[in-house]
């Protein structure tokens, strides 16, 4: 099984890249791939450019990545209760090229924050929109506070009953891809 793992946040710091990368590694028998959203850096999307430069490749890339996955792990990064930048202007290109840019995978879509919401609105928003462009939402998770529950050097959540949670999230996840 290949997961493909993501923070939707362009920070070189990302704490949602972070969970990500934790929560693929909960997965047993599975090759993750980490992607780096600064990798799929493209102009700001408007329909103008578009029309002047057609298409973006970094686009179709991002869009192949996605292709290659058994199984989507995506954290969300909240700026201001909404998305990074970042990850919408990839959206914006990718779903010009195919609509349902998550194409059915089976995803994991998680958000966490330094707050003890733990990116509880840009989770909403993306589990009402992403099933409309291919998502195929299995299950969800949310870390509030990360400061306080990731240990950062360990690379994994240090709260004993939200690992658990997480853990029983990916368990059932699994059983039920099987």
């Amino acid at each position: 099984m290949k997961i493909i793992a993501l923070g939707a946040s362009p920070s070189t710091k990302s704490i949602n890249k972070k969970l990500a990368t934790y929560a693929a590694s909960l997965f047993e028998n599975a090759q993750v791939e980490v992607l780096d959203l600064n990798d799929f850096e493209m102009p700001l999307f408007s329909v103008d450019r578009e029309a002047g430069i057609g298409q973006h490749p970094t686009a179709q890339k991002f869009l192949d990545k996605i292709a290659s996955a058994d199984v989507l792990v995506i954290s969300m990064a909240e700026n201001n209760g909404n998305y990074s930048a970042a990850f919408k202007n990839t959206f914006d290109w990718a779903s010009r090229i195919n609509t349902k840019v998550f194409q059915e995978k089976p995803m994991l879509l998680m958000a966490t924050s330094p707050g003890g919401r733990g990116g509880a609105s840009v989770l909403g928003i993306a589990q009402n929109l992403f099933p409309r462009y291919g998502g195929n939402i299995r299950a969800s998770f949310s870390l509030p506070s990360f400061n306080e529950n990731f240990d950062v050097e360990a690379g994994k959540i240090s709260n004993p009953e939200l690992d658990a949670q997480l853990r029983s999230i990916v368990k059932q996840f699994q059983s039920e891809s099987a």
